[in-house]
């Protein structure tokens, strides 16, 4: 009943979550157990030997449903290859030692080897990722403390042993098994939770075509960089960037063109930026960039090497293909000013590269203090 009610609580948290089809097949997989567990607790009441065999490939098609829930979550996507097969062969051995006469403690053995497989491979793919959360390894731990249990209780019963092994190999299974429908259960919930939490995040800081930082993840990261580059005494370098003449390709080849041309130049920034440095979008053509520990006439060599990375740059259309150009502002902040303040300083700049004739890079004017 506490599998049921997990499928329940799980198809109640989907009506409102993000469409998700690893918790959909972990559904599935949790109602397939209750519904095994459920045939395996009716069989002797009701007198009926078919349900020893159905509810042992209910058993195999619901946690091979797990595996393939965990498989997709986590973006495996030839998982099929080899669940499906291990599990038709599992299926086809259980139907055969039924057929052949086995006893329902030796086909229980057998069911439970199975189980026992797949949840060993279940905290495999949870224990072998390298960056894997807390939340990761607690249920992959749990997979392989339940995996260790089933396999012993299902050893025990194959090869015989005294009743009080199998006894005990027994409890150890099932007070695992309580503890994996618990512990798994939520946190398996709780996985999908932290996903949607993360896509959200992504969403509300990255801009979606281009997939830079938005405006207001850079401003926000700038920020911190300065505030940082105060605290080292070091210098903190911004670039306004903006794309020559965008309007005209956008009234030429169209506004999908114009997209195109965002892409092809947030993809020759990040070919060209180092890994401390950060771009961001700030709106229609114009974008940021920040060069923490760099000087100015490093931030000059930089943005001269973006100007011209951008300018070899094709941008291929369904139309004929083209190629553009960026104005570039440069400053270095001053120490104690503001980032606002710097940022206006390398927009000037930037503007004044556009009065100069565009595809050139300009420096700031130095800041005025306040009197």
């Amino acid at each position: 009943m506490g599998n049921v009610g997990f499928a329940i609580l799980m198809a109640g948290y989907m009506r409102g979550a993000t469409p998700s089809a690893g918790l959909r097949l972990w559904m599935w997989a949790r109602l397939g157990i209750g519904v095994s567990q459920l045939a395996g607790w009716a069989r002797p009441l009701l007198g009926l030997p078919l349900l020893g065999s159905l509810e042992g490939i209910g058993w195999i098609l619901a946690v091979a449903l797990e595996m393939a829930a965990y498989c997709v979550f986590f973006g495996f996507t030839r998982w099929g290859r080899i669940v499906s097969p291990v599990t038709g062969l599992s299926c086809a051995i259980v139907i055969a030692a039924g057929a052949a006469g086995a006893t329902h403690a030796q086909l229980s053995a057998l069911v439970a080897s199975v189980v026992a497989l797949f949840a060993a491979a279940m905290a495999w793919v949870l224990l072998r990722r390298r960056h894997a959360s807390l939340l990761q390894r607690i249920i992959g731990v749990n997979d392989a403390l339940f995996a260790l249990a089933v396999a012993a209780w299902a050893s025990s019963t194959l090869q015989g042993d005294g009743a009080l092994d199998r006894n005990v190999a027994q409890q150890a299974a099932y007070l695992t098994g309580y503890l994996l429908m618990i512990v798994n259960g939520f946190g398996f919930l709780l996985l999908c939770k932290q996903k949607d939490d993360s896509r959200m995040a992504h969403l509300a800081t990255t801009d979606c075509l281009t997939g830079l930082p938005n405006r207001h993840a850079f401003l926000e990261r700038a920020e911190g960089a300065r505030q940082a580059a105060q605290r080292q005494r070091q210098p903190l370098a911004l670039m306004m960037i903006d794309i020559d003449h965008f309007k005209q390709i956008n009234d030429r080849w169209g506004h999908a063109s114009g997209d195109d041309a965002l892409v092809v130049f947030a993809r020759t920034a990040r070919q060209v930026m180092r890994e401390h440095e950060t771009i961001g979008r700030l709106g229609g053509e114009e974008f940021a960039m920040m060069l923490p520990a760099t000087g100015l006439e490093a931030a000059v060599q930089a943005a001269n090497r973006l100007r011209l990375a951008v300018r070899a740059a094709t941008v291929i259309t369904s139309g004929p293909s083209y190629t553009m150009t960026v104005s570039i502002g440069v400053v270095v902040l001053d120490p104690n000013e503001d980032l606002g303040d710097a940022l206006a300083r390398a927009d000037h700049a930037l503007y004044a590269a556009k009065r100069e004739g565009r595809d050139r890079v300009e420096i700031g004017d130095p800041l005025r203090r306040r009197a």
